[in-house]
């Protein structure tokens, strides 16, 4: 039996990506309507921000113990609800929830606007997990007033990233828009060429805009052993990556900046030469393929989460991306 030239990637595709819920019942906390009108003043408190944040997690790891992600939505929406319930679905596949799913409890900095419209967000950033695992941004937001905050986004941050600064939680901070001005580009500029970037690499016209990173560079790793796979044997893939309208979250730095969170949709399309079968690469991907019969190409549909700092115009500095989550959520044979 012939080994797939994809089965070389197998092992990376496990290893890399790592970036140096029956129905589960959870309490999630009310936070007090706020008014309509403007104010410069948060209306959302640290206790509140902590006694919502908690309740969120302990339903979260209430799901995952159970390894179901079928109320999932009770605490999560966005792009994180879809990984999350992808990755609970790999979990009852391969009995254990993946290290990178871990959440502290505890957090290093909160970022509370005072923004009184709607939707709103708050940022939270964790302290690193009991193993060492980098801090993870998190992004919680709250559709209108009769809605309760859920956490709609988790980035891990990158090792040793220099993250921008805000103004103390009493205070409150700004929340931005996709067409900030006086920024090096504005933010849905910056999604849409860097997007460009991940598809592109070097040869994007837009590369230079934007800082080396770990996960461009954890990308480029992947294509490039897939491809030795590939070219042994007459193969060939291809990524494609497309920002999701809507789904980006953006908070005004006290340095002029905005911090972007944003949703990057990839597909990977990989077709295997000479009459060969392409296979998932992953255990991830395995899972989710199930009992699917295979053909000579596969496609995979990932999530990716992508945290950016967008610094001031008259700055002229590069882009900086400071952390990412990627999952894949979906595998098919065509």
């Amino acid at each position: 039996m012939q080994r797939s030239p994809l089965a070389v990637a197998a092992a990376v595709i496990a290893l890399g990506m790592t970036v140096s819920l029956a129905a589960c019942e959870g309490q999630i906390p009310t936070v007090s309507a706020p008014t309509e009108s403007a104010s410069a003043n948060p209306d959302l408190t640290e206790d509140q921000e902590q006694e919502m944040r908690e309740a969120l997690l302990k339903t979260i790891e209430d799901c995952n113990e159970q390894k179901n992600p079928a109320n999932l939505g009770q605490a999560m929406s966005g792009p994180e609800l879809e990984i999350r319930t992808s990755e609970l679905q790999v979990a009852q596949k391969t009995g254990k929830l993946d290290p990178k799913t871990t959440i502290p409890t505890d957090i290093t900095q909160t970022v509370i606007p005072t923004d009184n419209g709607w939707p709103r967000s708050v940022f939270s950033i964790t302290t690193t997990t009991e193993d060492q695992q980098s801090k993870r941004l998190l992004v919680f937001t709250q559709g209108d007033a009769r809605e309760n905050y859920k956490l709609w986004g988790v980035a891990r941050l990158f090792q040793g990233v220099e993250m921008p600064k805000f103004t103390v939680p009493s205070i409150g901070s700004q929340m931005g828009h996709p067409t900030d001005e006086n920024l090096v580009m504005t933010p849905e500029q910056a999604v849409q060429r860097y997007a460009d970037v991940l598809q592109n690499g070097t040869k994007s016209q837009y590369a230079g805009d934007f800082a080396d990173d770990y996960f461009r560079q954890d990308l480029q790793n992947l294509s490039q052993t897939v491809q030795q796979g590939m070219e042994r044997n007459k193969g060939s893939q291809e990524q494609t990556f497309t920002p999701v309208d809507g789904q980006m979250q953006i908070m005004r730095s006290s340095e002029g900046g905005d911090l972007v969170v944003a949703q990057i949709n990839s597909v990977w399309t990989r077709t295997a030469g000479e009459g060969r079968e392409s296979l998932p690469a992953s255990d991830s991907e395995r899972a989710l393929f199930g009992d699917g019969k295979a053909t000579s190409t596969m496609k995979v549909t990932y999530v990716n989460v992508i945290a950016m700092y967008i610094p001031p115009a008259k700055s002229g500095a590069q882009i900086t991306t400071v952390g990412a989550e990627r999952q894949p959520v979906k595998v098919e044979a065509v």
